[in-house]
């Protein structure tokens, strides 16, 4: 065989390989796929700083129109330090743009791109509860993307005007220290009415309302399951005589329950399962009366100092490659894209009782919520 038919025909094997997206150029060669046939729907290529998302049309799969992305990218993200560090990685490493993150819980976040509505000092938000996206989007702090991975993501996942899409799903429960329930003489819990054990006095650890969305998730549950905001705060006020401490995260009451100083955390639950992972003596149970669960975002923040960097990460945090890194750092949370692993350590959420939760009204109704909360629960003496 002649050099000039083999060099030929690796030619010809390396273009087609390159148009399937199955082969991405060096990172020093720009490739420009812009409405070339690809594969795979939702898969985000880059090559020499030049981005391209695969998508879904009337007539097939194309590659979006390209990306020339530069600069750096600041992602405030709501999930755990090992989730966000992976996924802003991962970004870098891909498209070469430097990212990093600061990991804020859902009322921080909220109240910081409100102080800084002038000049946001974040890019994207990326995790965390969709009410709190919610009460972003009432104050004009995030944008509307319509990312062309949204087709793969189920409707009841996204908000309907494109203003944030869910990434992952989280189921609230109970994360018990079984240990010192031995020693309590005290159940697993299997409802919330078996909260309000006296013999757990002292004994329960969950977040604040206003600074952390799984908290928020747990005051809104009351409210639905319940039937009013009079009747939630009532609960609300039952639990708060046996409430340990109001931590400020969602995620903090995993340690505090796993180091045996209180008994049961209330969190969600794929949190209580990479703690018990970490050797805690911790256990996982869900409230029979029904439970609430949160939509974990992702959003264009309003005024994004590099917008195309950040509608480009969304893409990535949409897609089965970003998702599936997910249970690589103990982060066990369903994920949104139907392309992804199923991973046995995720919980089945057909399997729970879960209450009616209306995103939308629990966003309208958080701010002066959370207020009762401060001036009616979280400072009432402890009988």
């Amino acid at each position: 065989m002649t050099k000039l038919r083999i060099t030929t025909m690796a030619s010809m094997a390396v273009m087609i390989l390159s148009l399937s997206g199955l082969v991405i150029s060096p990172a020093d060669a720009a490739v420009d796929r812009s409405g070339k046939v690809c594969v795979q729907e939702g898969m985000v290529v880059s090559s020499g700083g030049v981005t391209n998302t695969c998508a879904k049309t009337d007539k097939g799969l194309f590659y979006t129109p390209s990306r020339k992305l530069s600069g750096s990218l600041t992602v405030v993200c709501g999930a755990t330090e090992a989730w966000c560090g992976a996924m802003t990685k991962a970004f870098t490493n891909k498209t070469g743009v430097n990212t990093k993150f600061v990991r804020l819980s859902s009322g921080e976040t909220v109240a910081r791109l409100d102080a800084a509505k002038n000049n946001p000092e974040f890019d994207v938000w990326h995790g965390g509860p969709a009410d709190g996206f919610g009460v972003a989007r009432i104050g004009n702090l995030i944008e509307k993307y319509l990312s062309p991975t949204r087709n793969m993501i189920p409707a009841k996942y996204q908000d309907t005007d494109g203003y944030w899409t869910g990434v992952y799903v989280g189921a609230l429960g109970f994360c018990s220290n079984t240990k010192e329930l031995k020693r309590l003489g005290v159940a697993v819990p299997r409802s919330w009415a078996d909260l309000l054990n006296p013999k757990l006095k002292r004994q329960i650890s969950t977040a604040h309302p206003s600074t952390s969305g799984t908290a928020f998730t747990t005051l809104w549950t009351q409210v639905t399951r319940l039937g009013s905001e009079e009747a939630g705060i009532a609960y609300m006020k039952k639990l708060h005589n046996n409430i340990l401490q109001y931590t400020k995260s969602g995620v903090g009451p995993v340690q505090i329950v796993g180091r045996g100083e209180a008994a049961i955390g209330i969190v969600f639950s794929h949190d209580c399962v990479a703690g018990a992972e970490q050797g805690l003596p911790l256990k996982v149970s869900f409230p029979s009366e029904g439970t609430g669960y949160e939509i974990g975002g992702v959003a264009l923040v309003k005024g994004a100092k590099n917008p195309e960097a950040a509608k480009a990460y969304i893409d990535f945090a949409l897609s089965a490659e970003a998702q599936n890194l997910g249970p690589t750092v103990a982060a066990y949370q369903v994920l949104t894209n139907p392309r992804t692993k199923l991973d046995r350590r995720m919980v089945a959420l057909k399997k729970l009782a879960i209450v009616n939760y209306d995103f939308e009204k629990a966003a309208a109704s958080k701010k002066a919520l959370t207020a009762r909360f401060d001036s009616e629960v979280a400072v009432a003496p402890k009988v």
